[in-house]
């Protein structure tokens, strides 16, 4: 019985050692942007995966799944505001297969969760988007990407 307790005397002990490293391990997030992001998008809510998201309109069905054709609309912006890409056409849309490594790891994983219809703002941590080494010179390295997203409509062809 004696044993039992010193387990559970050091099994508490080493879950209150590690519990603020495993926070702070799920926070994806630079400390300068997760300011800024808690600030402008208060309400924004957050995947496992550290990527925060708005609903800005409502999708309906379905959603894509790994080898799906998507077709969408985007703004992308830096946490500043700059624009450094978009299709905005509905006529000319932005196209590609989901988790075919055609697209950053964060829209790969976020468009699997929207619905045909959906307009969502997305704020993509820096892992999941360009990394250390960005895409010069439009986004340096280690940057917070800010989209905005409308699944227009998916399929497999």
């Amino acid at each position: 019985m004696k044993s039992l307790g010193k387990l559970l005397f050091v099994s508490g002990l080493l879950l209150a050692w590690a519990t603020p490293a495993l926070l702070a391990q799920r926070e994806k997030l630079p400390a300068a942007d997760l300011e800024i992001v808690e600030k402008e998008w208060p309400e924004a809510k957050k995947t496992m995966t550290g990527i925060r998201y708005v609903i800005m309109k409502e999708g309906e069905g379905a959603t894509p799944k790994p080898g799906d054709k998507v077709n969408v609309l985007y703004v992308g912006r830096l946490l500043n505001g700059t624009i450094f890409d978009e299709a905005k056409d509905p006529a000319q849309p932005f196209t590609f297969r989901v988790r075919r490594d055609m697209v950053i790891e964060g829209w790969d994983q976020v468009l699997q969760l929207m619905k045909k219809g959906e307009k969502r703002l997305v704020i993509v941590p820096p892992e999941m988007g360009y990394g250390t080494r960005g895409q010069q010179p439009k986004i340096g390295r280690n940057a917070t990407l800010v989209f905005e997203i409308e699944l227009l409509t998916f399929g497999k062809d």
